[in-house]
């Protein structure tokens, strides 16, 4: 994967910058780019190019881009679209190395649009000009007072300093974050939206920002990936610079009714699998704005702690509970104090909870000083990497925020490396003096639960360590069509994935013969690649006993089968030995358009499209990611012992997903989905086994 991205600095800090339809009126969409430029000191030229002006706003126009005194890093287009197209062409021709197209009517408006949208990129990219848009608001990058954007949230204040950078497919929503976060005082110098992302993508933007210098946290608005690799590239850029990507992605949509007949696909969705690649390069997903600014608050403070645990302090029981029930949905370990601390600490004050929440009651601030000592100890014995104190009113009090201040202030002298977050109501002048001290400060606590959550999750995925690339599975070629189950399986099989001993049997006496020498019970199976679940048409039967019960359902299965499918190509019957004792689980394999091949793990049986207590993974992986999947299922109790159950063979289990994994990388685009359902996980040291398994070919070959 690529992870250069250097060649966007023309576009997002250019020296110098061309306006073409600039005009007079600074209220326009070519004299507002203009007009905040010259006032927020962009330090380089501004070239404005208008046919009709001899100046723009003060500044010396030009009638056309080939009389401009220089070749400009980038230009700004503001003119109609066919007018766009031929303007983006001479900027290329003449060297210009980026353009922002603010201009619309293109793909955006139906197929015309499109073709017209082709012909620009077309233009650009024969110049090696990049293009950012069309149909764009544009971007800004305060540091340097560049502001080829039309967006009147400007107007509301100027970008405060700091180094939280916006990356936007929507610019409506882009410059919505911004003007949100300009009034919660967060600094957001640079803003960028990328509009039909006929050239530059999300992607790209993500992983400039990534390698910028003086950019620490990326929030980012997602309307859907175009470019997975190149998503993924700068992902791990991020990850790599332990600069967190905070990401609102829109949209649920499932995948097409092409890929209806695969369970996992069902399953999955765009959405599923979107959330298994973010969570794969540690982007924490924020489920609304007011989340996602929270996050990218909270990740100013450059503490990621790798081991996250939650230490809470609080003058209200009522409180503690809340935090505590929102952490527990989290999956956010706060741990209790230890017992020789809570001695201590009721010794202090004898009425009150020390355990964690540590509820030193209202009356601690009788005497501050037990507010600085609960803390310390909370702090220094306790251990927690993330502390948050509800202090409500009597935080924001002025009679008490002083004292408060220099009592907590002192345990944070000695503990530097802790996350330390206060809930107070207090005065914008005190918020501010909290945050100067090194505080977050959020009036609802639970907030504060989400976002210092968040943190560990950063600090997890920054101190997550490159896994070793998984073996290769043996060598293999896929059919042409799409195989029956025996096929599929003896193809499975040569990659190690294990199946339960089964015979494809044409009579009714192969079948006999095969369920002697597997031994009674055996289960039997309509064998067709046209009827890919048997289950739904009475096409399996289990526990038969007897070699009359063979005889007597190879014909019950072909007649079901000629009745509910009777264009279907009948192969004959599966016979396979019965397997006892296992949990059924699921594992699968669709192909996403834009991420490859996923693998999805979760239990199995006839409940597993209800209950989606799943998880997926882009292929390949190895063992040990495998692993980490399978215990990552709510369920997974129920395969490691819960309730006196002999535990599973949860290594053979991982090994098999680990397979399948990386036999769906091997496969390639021809490769459109694997369902095994049910796979048997057998008791501990038996093995897993596929006891069905559906291929599915694709177009792509």
């Amino acid at each position: 994967m690529t992870s250069d991205f250097s060649a966007l600095t023309p576009l997002l800090a250019p020296r110098s910058v061309a306006v073409i339809g600039a005009s007079s009126d600074p209220t326009r969409i070519g004299g507002r780019p203009i007009a905040y430029m010259i006032e927020r000191g962009f330090t380089g030229p501004i070239l404005p190019v208008n046919p009709n002006r001899d100046s723009i706003q003060g500044l010396a126009a030009y009638p056309d881009i080939a009389s401009l005194p220089e070749v400009p890093d980038v230009a700004l287009v503001a003119v109609a679209a066919e007018n766009a197209v031929a303007a983006v062409a001479q900027l290329a021709e003449a060297g210009t190395k980026a353009a922002i197209v603010l201009t619309a009517g293109f793909a955006e408006v139906g197929e015309a649009g499109a073709v017209l949208q082709a012909r620009m990129v077309e233009a650009a990219r024969s110049g090696g000009m990049r293009l950012l848009g069309p149909n764009c608001l544009g971007l800004f990058n305060a540091r340097i007072g560049f502001f080829p954007i039309f967006s009147a949230s400007v107007e509301g204040g100027w970008p405060l300093p700091g180094r939280i950078a916006i990356a936007s497919q929507s610019g409506a929503y882009g410059t919505h974050l911004f003007a949100i976060a300009r009034n919660r005082r967060m600094g957001t110098p640079l803003c960028v939206t990328t509009g039909n992302e006929a050239d530059v993508t999300l992607a790209e933007i993500i992983g400039w920002m990534a390698e910028d210098p003086d950019t620490d946290v990326i929030a980012a608005y997602s309307e859907g990936i175009r470019d997975g690799e190149r998503f993924m590239a700068a992902l791990e850029v991020a990850r790599a610079a332990r600069k967190p990507v905070v990401m609102m992605k829109v949209g649920r949509s499932a995948l097409g009714q092409a890929a209806a007949r695969s369970h996992t696909a069902s399953i999955a969705g765009d959405d599923a699998v979107t959330d298994a690649v973010l969570q794969e390069f540690g982007v924490v997903r924020a489920r609304n704005t007011e989340e996602l600014l929270d996050i990218a608050y909270a990740a100013t403070r450059r503490v990621y702690p790798a081991r996250n645990t939650l230490g809470v302090i609080t003058i209200s029981g009522g409180a503690g509970v809340l935090i505590s029930d929102v952490a527990e949905t989290l999956g956010f370990a706060m741990p209790p104090m230890p017992a020789d601390a809570q001695a201590n600490l009721r010794a202090l004050v004898p009425f009150s909870a020390p355990a964690n929440p540590v509820d030193c009651t209202a009356q601690a601030f009788n005497d501050i000083s037990v507010v600085g000592r609960f803390t310390e100890s909370m702090v220094a014995d306790g251990g927690y990497t993330s502390v948050l104190a509800f202090f409500t009113q009597v935080g924001g009090a002025l009679s008490i925020a002083p004292r408060l201040r220099e009592q907590l202030n002192a345990v944070k002298a000695l503990h530097p490396d802790r996350l330390y977050a206060l809930s107070v109501i207090a005065s914008p002048e005190m918020v501010i003096q909290y945050e100067a001290d090194g505080y977050l400060v959020f009036e609802d606590p639970t907030r504060a639960t989400v976002a210092l959550h968040a943190m560990g999750r950063f600090g997890a995925a920054f101190a997550r360590l490159a896994e070793p690339s998984p073996d290769a599975v043996a060598a293999f070629s896929l059919p042409a069509t799409t195989p029956s189950e025996a096929d599929a399986k003896v193809l499975l099989g040569r990659a190690g994935i294990l199946s339960a001993p089964e015979r494809a049997c044409a009579t009714a006496d192969e079948a006999v013969v095969a369920a002697g020498a597997f031994g009674f019970p055996v289960v039997m199976k309509v064998l067709s690649p046209d009827i890919p679940h048997k289950s739904e048409i009475g096409g399996v039967l289990l526990n038969v006993t007897s070699e009359a019960a063979v005889r007597a359902g190879f014909a019950i299965l072909l007649d079901r089968a000629h009745v509910a499918a009777p264009k279907a190509q009948i192969e004959g019957v599966l016979v396979a030995r019965q397997l006892r004792g296992g949990v059924e689980c699921i594992m699968g394999i669709v192909r996403d358009p834009v991420f490859g091949p996923m693998a999805m793990f979760g239990l199995g049986g006839i409940f597993v499209e209800i209950l989606k207590d799943v998880v997926f993974r882009r292929c390949p992986f190895g063992v040990d990611e495998a692993a980490r999947m399978i215990h990552s299922i709510k369920a997974a109790p129920l395969l490691t012992g819960a309730r006196g159950r002999a535990p599973a063979d949860v290594p053979a289990l991982a090994a098999m997903l680990s397979r399948l994994s990386v036999f769906a990388y091997q496969a390639g685009p021809a490769l459109a989905a694997i369902d095994l359902n049910p796979v048997l996980a057998m008791p501990k040291g038996q093995g897993a086994f596929a006891v069905d398994a559906v291929m599915e070919i694709g177009e792509a070959r």
